[in-house]
């Protein structure tokens, strides 16, 4: 089980970054920008090798499951 930030959404700023500094922002004057977006992403398969039971719940809960 992880739960972190978007990869997807990291990408996503790093693009809006250069797209600053290209245009001439200096590069210690952009702001750091928290993400936003988390994802929970469950293994299923590694849970039944570990013997254990992942809820119906987590399950709906999550943004994605690897069977």
């Amino acid at each position: 089980m992880s739960y972190g930030t978007s990869i997807t959404d990291a990408y996503r700023l790093v693009g809006v970054y250069t797209g600053q500094i290209l245009k001439g922002a200096k590069p210690a004057d952009l702001p750091v920008v928290r993400p936003t977006k988390f994802e929970l992403v469950i293994n299923l398969k590694t849970a039944k090798t570990l013997g254990l039971t992942v809820p119906d719940r987590l399950l709906a809960l999550a943004d994605e499951v690897n069977e």
